[in-house]
């Protein structure tokens, strides 16, 4: 699993899986349902891109988003009910 900390290193993972799949940037946008320039500039590490539609073509590649290194929401609703929350 790839571990991305830009928006360089999503887009490559991103073209690397499309390629993979053997999809087209056109085929993918049908895919995910977003434009094909969407898809150039994602590849392409554009910064400022709609979270919801990366999200739609992360699904459409077959993936998921994970988070890791952050406080998970189950000790968040565990200090809350301590009485210690923020």
């Amino acid at each position: 699993m790839p571990f991305i900390r830009s928006p360089q290193q999503l887009g490559d993972a991103l073209r690397g899986a499309r390629k993979q799949l053997g999809l087209t940037q056109p085929q993918l946008a049908l895919a995910a349902g977003v434009g094909v320039r969407f898809i150039v500039d994602l590849e392409a590490g554009k910064p400022t891109l709609r979270l919801e539609n990366v999200l739609r073509v992360i699904d459409a590649l077959g993936g998921e988003l994970q988070l890791s290194g952050l406080p998970s929401a189950a000790s968040d609703a565990q200090r809350e009910d301590d009485g210690h929350g923020a």
